[in-house]
C-alpha cells in the first residue's frame, strides 16, 4: 500500500462546533471596555483608584492622593485626568480643591463583563 493510500484510508475527525451557552461579546462592547481596562493598565492608576476607594464615601481630595505614590502632583494630575475620561471617577472642585469619587457602576460592568466571560455571575 502506497503513502497516498494510507493517508486516505485514515479517518480524521471532523471539527464539531460546541453550542453556545450566551451570544459572545459585541464589537462595540469589547471597544467600550477596553477603553476602562486600559486606563486600569498602570500600576499608578490602579493605586489612585483604590486610594479613592479606599476612603470614606469613596471620596477624596487630590491633596491626599500623593502620599506614598512616588510620582510628581503633574503626573498624578494626568493619571486622575485619565481615570476620569474612562468613566471610573468623577470630580468636583470646592474651593481651592478637587475631590474624586469612584463611580461603582463602571466597576460593577466591568465585574459582571469579566464574570460572563469566566462562565459565572457575580453576586452583589
Amino acid at each position: 500500500m502506497s503513502n497516498r493510500e494510507i493517508s486516505l484510508s485514515v479517518a480524521s475527525p471532523a471539527c464539531e462546533a460546541t453550542p453556545r451557552i450566551r451570544p459572545p461579546m459585541t464589537g462595540e462592547t469589547a471597544t467600550e471596555l477596553a477603553v476602562v481596562f486600559k486606563a486600569l493598565a498602570d500600576p499608578v492608576r490602579l493605586r489612585l483608584l483604590s486610594a479613592i476607594a479606599a476612603r470614606a464615601d469613596g471620596e477624596a481630595c487630590v491633596c491626599d492622593l500623593s502620599t506614598g505614590i512616588d510620582v510628581s502632583q503633574p503626573t498624578i494630575s494626568h493619571h486622575l485626568k485619565v481615570l476620569r475620561e474612562a468613566g471610573l471617577l468623577t470630580s468636583e472642585r470646592r474651593a481651592s480643591w478637587v475631590y474624586y469619587r469612584v463611580v461603582p457602576q463602571v466597576l460593577t460592568r466591568l465585574a459582571d463583563a469579566l464574570a460572563a466571560e469566566a462562565g459565572t455571575a457575580v453576586n452583589a
